[in-house]
């Protein structure tokens, strides 16, 4: 009696997972040739003896290009010309990275070295797949960014948005709990901690064509745990921003801003 019911549902299911599914890109595909790309940048020993040579490099151009022609229509996009456009932009990509690195070494005392930072801190993973992702969206490829960015996310605790607009260098310390909106802009020099948001100050589907996410001009430092909001809240360069300040307002450049609301704990003793 419930036979037909069922077979009804299942091709529900089937016409919409068809239909889905083939605008999609293969998770597993995706990641993996994140993972190639990276190790063609910056090759780490201890896993892989790989030669770094150009036949490396055009088979994971290839591999690109039917990951997006697995789930693109070729009249919504120029496959080949986004895929020839990204690999031009890969040494600008590369040169930035090694900056961030730099930068990160730099501003961390416990950093060994430029090398130690690219294979072993979050943040630089988190910015690495950033830059990856985000040449992806000026080259206007739909889904797949946001797949490598939530990869991201899960592996380092940072929420980067593929739109957001980062300046080089970039420094993110510690990274946990990190969440940068999509219309965030992000200048030089810039230096941010565990917990910090830069969100919205309201969230609204008809807002999704505004700029909804803070401006954060160069050299400007945000300590953890701090919330800036708004489209309109920009922090003015140089400016300090202390730990677990709430900001909806703009600030001036050469700003210092410090939660000054501080937690009185008393101990008592028994003798």
């Amino acid at each position: 009696m419930k036979e037909p019911k069922l077979n009804s549902f299942i091709e529900l299911l089937f016409q919409t997972h068809k239909a889905e599914w083939e605008a999609t890109p293969s998770h597993e595909q995706a990641i993996h040739w994140l993972n190639d790309l990276l190790e063609f940048l910056f090759p780490n020993s201890r896993l892989n003896k790989k030669i770094i040579y150009e036949g490396q490099l055009r088979k994971n151009q290839i591999e690109l290009e039917n990951i997006l022609l697995s789930y693109l229509d070729s009249d919504q996009i120029n496959i080949g010309d986004a895929v020839d456009r990204f690999y031009a932009s890969l040494q600008e990509i590369y040169q930035n990275l090694r900056s961030d690195a730099a930068r990160i070494h730099e501003k961390d005392p416990a950093a060994g070295s430029v090398h130690e930072v690219i294979v072993s801190y979050p943040g630089f993973y988190a910015i690495a797949v950033h830059r990856i992702a985000h040449q992806l969206t000026q080259l206007l490829i739909p889904i797949l960014p946001r797949i490598l960015s939530e990869h991201a996310h899960g592996k380092t605790g940072v929420d980067i948005h593929p739109n957001a607009q980062i300046g080089v260098p970039f420094c993110i310390d510690h990274g946990t709990g990190i969440v940068i909106g999509a219309t965030s802009i992000i200048g030089k020099n810039v230096t941010i901690y565990q917990g910090v948001t830069l969100g919205a100050s309201q969230v609204s589907k008809g807002l999704s064509d505004t700029k909804r996410h803070p401006t954060v001009e160069d050299n400007v430092t945000i300590y953890a745990r701090s919330t800036i909001l708004g489209g309109n809240t920009v922090l003015g360069h140089d400016s300090t921003i202390g730990g677990s300040v709430f900001l909806t307002k703009s600030v001036e450049p050469y700003s210092h801003v410090f939660n000054t609301h501080q937690l009185r704990i008393e101990v008592k003793s028994n003798f």
